[in-house]
């Protein structure tokens, strides 16, 4: 059975719904798979959602490893704590995860809502994928970031993307990914609306209650699961496969990203 390690902080409820539509795919054989583990960077006790998050896991008997990234921060002297860069005791935060793991032999990690920056070495150790807004070619930074950038831009299409974690943010190689147009019905009223509008002024006056921000991130974050999932289900099938850092297709050709576009767009409600 394909293995599966689940990493995630739990904070809120995405975090349980993410972990739930997973567990339910695998239990109904849509994809042929195990969560094997789920981690967690948080311990009972220190917040209402990350304890529910660890309730649920435990609830669906998957064995669940916790170490408390805020506790281990805590013994950390404070001028080491404002070192500029990956500082050494994060170094020893990932060790100590990996040693709670080592039992583990994971062939894929996914970080589901995971807020913790992965270094080098547990990059190394596992296979790992994250989600970024965007499409391979798109912005990146924060997904609020992203949106601003695609209005500053006038895009035409956006998408989601699953990519290797490496320890430069959103810069791992792309794995798997779905674009959607934010052109046509109804965006076009939206884009309309900005015409003639400077965005950094939009950004101060209305800020996320602009209507086509809010319709970019509705019509993303409907891909957001869908897209993951099927990630994982791809991976299970072999349809897609990492090896040294080079994401392969079936055939074992280098590929930059699996396009899951069509199939995404099959789950998706229009907007």
């Amino acid at each position: 059975m394909y293995s599966i390690g689940w990493f995630s902080t739990g904070r809120d409820e995405a975090a349980r719904d993410l972990l739930t539509t997973a567990y339910e795919a695998i239990r109904h054989g849509t994809i042929k798979a195990e969560i094997a583990f789920v981690f967690c960077s948080r311990e009972t006790g220190e917040s209402p959602g990350s304890d529910a998050f660890m309730r649920l896991v435990e609830s669906y008997r998957i064995p669940l490893v916790c170490f408390s990234y805020q506790k281990f921060k805590a013994g950390i002297p404070r001028d080491e704590q404002a070192t500029v860069g990956f500082p050494h005791w994060r170094l020893d935060y990932d060790r100590e995860v990996m040693a709670g793991l080592k039992t583990f032999k994971p062939e894929l990690c996914v970080l589901a809502g995971y807020m913790l920056i992965v270094g080098p070495e547990m990059c190394s150790r596992y296979t790992m994928i994250n989600l970024h807004p965007a499409t391979p070619t798109g912005p990146t930074g924060t997904w609020q970031e992203v949106i601003w950038q695609l209005m500053a831009q006038k895009a035409t299409e956006t998408g989601v993307m699953m990519h290797l974690v490496t320890p430069q943010l959103d810069r791992g190689p792309v794995v798997s990914y779905c674009k959607f147009a934010v052109r046509g019905k109804p965006f076009d009223s939206y884009w309309h609306q900005l015409e003639g509008r400077d965005i950094e002024a939009i950004k101060q006056s209305e800020g996320e209650n602009n209507a086509l921000f809010k319709l970019i991130r509705e019509e993303g974050l409907k891909r957001e699961f869908p897209l993951i999932l099927s990630t994982i289900k791809a991976f299970s099938e072999g349809r897609v496969s990492v090896v040294q850092s080079r994401v392969l297709d079936a055939r074992g050709n280098a590929i930059k990203g699996y396009d899951l576009t069509r199939e995404i767009d099959r789950q998706v409600k229009p907007a």
